[in-house]
């Protein structure tokens, strides 16, 4: 999805070991491709440095858990893809329990994983005019959390291959976004229409 999205993909975990899975398979690779990827609880730079340098990379994309869900703030093109690697449901601890029992039972489980959602929605439009997609990479999202969502917001459920030829043809087939290339491509590109 990020190769896809040409970077500008804020990857969202609800597990600092998953996060560092995701990054160890994925880094070298788009490396390659010329996209610097960030990583929360891997690079050993803090989270608010890590956010700046996203920012200002329109070709970066970085990972990582609530804080980033939470309170990073990114309008622009820089940020333009947000992806979740699954749907946010509670952790089983004790105090979870005794909310859940004082807060409804699993409408108050329903409520968390609303507001998370939303809050990773969120991400995505900061102010007017910014565009983007959210994707959720789980099969088991219940269809009574779609509340979380504007309601103008289209909702499709996909395979990943359609999800990530989806991802591609939003952000720069319908003339949304043009694909962020380096100076050396775009010289070549000028050079070509000579």
């Amino acid at each position: 999805m990020i190769e896809a999205a040409g970077g500008g993909t804020l990857g969202l975990f609800t597990a600092i070991q998953r996060l560092r899975q995701v990054h160890a398979r994925i880094a070298d690779r788009l490396a390659r491709e010329g996209l610097t990827l960030l990583a929360q609880h891997v690079d050993p730079i803090d989270t608010g440095t890590l956010v700046d340098i996203f920012r200002d990379d329109p070709k970066a994309s970085l990972l990582g858990t609530d804080a980033l869900r939470d309170g990073v703030d990114v309008p622009g093109d820089s940020l333009r893809l947000v992806v979740m690697e699954r749907v946010p449901w509670p952790r089983p601890t004790v105090l979870h329990a005794a909310r859940r029992l004082a807060g409804g039972g699993s409408a108050y489980d329903d409520q968390v994983v609303r507001a998370k959602l939303a809050q990773g929605f969120g991400r995505l439009i900061r102010r007017q005019g910014d565009r983007g997609l959210f994707v959720i990479l789980s099969a088991a999202m219940p269809s009574r959390l779609l509340t979380a969502f504007p309601p103008e917001v289209a909702v499709s459920r996909l395979p990943l291959d359609q999800a990530i030829g989806r991802v591609r043809q939003r952000l720069f087939g319908e003339g949304v976004l043009q694909p962020v290339a380096d100076a050396d491509q775009l010289a070549q590109v000028e050079r070509g229409r000579d």
